[in-house]
C-alpha cells in the first residue's frame, strides 16, 4: 500500500473506533436524563437506580472517548497537514469552543455524580441538561468541520493563497444545521437502542413476573419510546441531508443510488450493488420516480448523473451499498419501535415474544453499524476530496512515509482499549447486579448515592 492508502486506513480505524464512544457520550446522557425526569415525576426508585446505572457506565466510556479523541486530533495534524493549514487559518473556531463545551459536561457530570443527593431535585435535572448539551455541543463542533470539507465557505484561495478569511461564514456553512442535526438524532438512536439491547437481553436471562425482569421492562420501553422517535427523526433529517447533497455534491448523491444518466423522473436504486461497467445497479430494486421526489419534492427534479463529471472526480461506487445499509438499519428501528408500542399499549401484551426480543437486543450492535456505515459513507463518498473541489486528498495528505509500522501499532493500542472497556464494564456490572443496587434503595427508599 501506497504512503496515501495507508494514511487514510490509519485514520478512518482511528474515527471508526472513536466514534462508537462519541456517539455514546452524546445519546446515553439523554437516557441519564429521561430515567432521572420520570423518577422527579413517579418517584419510582427504579428509575433512579438505572440513572445511576447508566452513569457508570457512560463514564467508562468516557475515559476511553477522550483518549480516542485526543489520538484523533493528533493524527489530523501528523497526516493531514495541508488540509489542518486550511483549518487553521479557516476554521479553527468550532476547535476552540469545543474545550469549552467539554468543560461544561464534565463539570456538570462531576456534580450529578458527587451531589446529586446533596442538592435539589430540580438541580439534578439541571446538572444533567447541561452535561447533555455539553455532550451535544462537543460533537456537534467536531463534526462540524466534516461539514465545512463538504459545503466549503468563508475563505477564498488565490494564487495559491488563503484569502477573504470570514470565520462565522465558514461555521455556519451551507450543511452545518443539517449535519448537526443529523449527528445529534443518530447519536440519541444509539443511545436508546444500545441500552435496550442491555435491557432485552437481561429479560430474556431472568424469570417473566420477577423483580429484575420489570426493572428492565421498565428501561426496555423508555429506550424504545425514545429511540423510536429519533429514528423517525433521523429519517427525516435525512431527507434534508439528500437535499443538500442534491444542491452542493451531486456526484456524491448519484454514486449513493448508482444514477450515471442525468434525468428526471430519476429513480431511487434500493440494493443490489452498482456495476461501473453496464453502469447500472444489479439485483436493485427501483422504485420510480423517487429520486427525484427525494432530492427537490417534486418527480421533475433533474438529478445529475455520474456520467456529467469526469470519472476521476467519482466517489467509490461501493458506496451505494454502505448508504443503502445505513437507510435499511434505520428502517429497520423504526419498525421495531413500531412493534413494540402496538404489542405493548395497543394490544396490551405483558409479553414480547422471544423472537421479538431477540431483535431488540440486536437493535443496538445494528444501531452502531448504521453510524459506522453513514461514517464512512460521508468520507468516502467526499473522495478524491479533503475539502471538496477546493483541496484534494492526495495533495493534503503527509510526505512522511514508513506509516506501516504506525499504523500496526494503533490498531493494537485499539485492539486493547476495547478488550478493556468490555472488560471493565463486564466486572463492574457482574459484581454490582441491578438486583443489589433495587435493594439498597428500596432499603433507605431513596435514590442511591453515585459515589459510593
Amino acid at each position: 500500500m501506497d504512503d496515501l492508502v495507508i494514511a487514510r486506513s490509519m485514520f478512518g480505524t482511528t474515527m471508526g473506533f472513536h466514534i462508537i464512544f462519541a456517539t455514546l457520550g452524546v445519546g446515553i446522557p439523554l437516557m441519564i436524563l429521561v430515567a432521572e425526569i420520570m423518577f422527579q415525576r413517579t418517584n419510582d426508585l427504579d428509575y433512579s437506580v438505572m440513572a445511576k446505572r447508566w452513569t457508570k457506565a457512560f463514564a467508562v466510556l468516557l475515559g476511553v472517548g477522550i483518549p480516542t479523541g485526543t489520538i484523533a486530533g493528533v493524527q489530523l495534524s501528523l497526516l493531514w497537514p495541508g488540509f489542518m493549514e486550511v483549518i487553521g487559518r479557516v476554521m479553527a473556531l468550532p476547535f476552540q469552543i469545543e474545550i469549552y463545551a467539554f468543560f461544561v459536561e464534565a463539570l456538570f457530570m462531576s456534580i450529578y455524580v458527587y451531589a446529586a443527593n446533596r442538592i435539589a431535585p430540580w438541580m439534578r435535572i439541571v446538572s444533567l441538561v447541561l452535561v447533555a448539551i455539553g455532550g451535544l455541543a462537543s460533537a456537534v463542533l467536531i463534526t462540524n468541520v466534516h461539514a465545512f470539507e463538504g459545503t466549503p465557505a468563508g475563505f477564498e484561495i488565490i494564487n495559491g493563497k488563503i484569502t477573504n478569511v470570514d470565520p462565522w461564514k465558514a461555521f455556519f456553512n451551507p450543511s452545518f444545521f443539517v449535519t448537526a442535526g443529523h449527528v445529534a438524532l443518530s447519536a440519541y438512536v444509539v443511545g436508546s437502542f444500545t441500552i435496550a439491547t442491555v435491557s432485552a437481553f437481561k429479560m430474556l436471562r431472568s424469570s417473566f413476573g420477577s423483580r429484575v425482569y420489570s426493572f428492565h421492562s421498565k428501561s426496555l420501553m423508555i429506550c424504545l419510546l425514545v429511540g423510536g422517535v429519533f429514528s423517525f427523526l433521523t429519517a427525516i433529517n435525512g431527507h434534508e441531508s439528500a437535499q443538500k447533497l442534491h444542491e452542493y455534491q451531486p456526484e456524491k448523491l448519484a454514486a449513493a443510488e448508482g444514477l450515471f444518466e442525468t434525468q428526471t423522473h430519476a429513480p431511487l436504486a434500493i440494493g443490489g450493488f452498482t456495476d461501473p461497467i453496464t453502469q447500472e445497479v444489479k439485483w436493485g430494486i427501483e422504485v420510480p420516480w423517487a429520486l427525484s421526489f427525494l432530492a427537490g419534492n417534486s418527480f421533475d427534479t433533474e438529478v445529475i448523473g455520474l456520467n456529467d463529471f469526469p470519472e476521476e472526480y467519482w466517489p467509490p461506487l461501493f458506496v451505494h451499498t454502505l448508504f443503502n445499509a445505513m437507510v435499511g438499519i434505520g428502517s429497520l428501528l423504526i419498525l421495531l419501535s413500531l412493534v413494540a408500542y402496538v404489542w405493548n399499549k395497543l394490544l396490551k401484551k405483558e409479553r414480547f415474544p422471544k423472537w421479538l426480543m431477540w431483535a431488540f437486543v440486536a437493535g443496538g450492535p445494528l444501531s452502531i453499524l448504521a453510524i459506522e456505515f453513514g461514517w464512512i459513507f460521508a468520507c468516502t463518498g467526499r473522495q478524491p476530496w479533503t475539502i471538496y473541489r477546493i483541496l484534494s486528498t492526495e495533495d493534503s495528505v503527509t510526505t512522511s512515509g514508513n506509516l506501516g509500522t504506525l499504523f500496526i501499532l494503533f490498531v493494537s493500542v485499539y485492539a486493547i482499549l476495547a478488550v478493556s472497556v468490555l472488560l471493565v464494564l463486564l466486572y463492574y456490572f457482574r459484581r454490582n447486579p441491578p438486583e443489589k443496587d433495587i435493594h439498597k434503595a428500596e432499603s433507605k427508599q431513596k435514590d442511591i448515592p453515585l459515589s459510593t
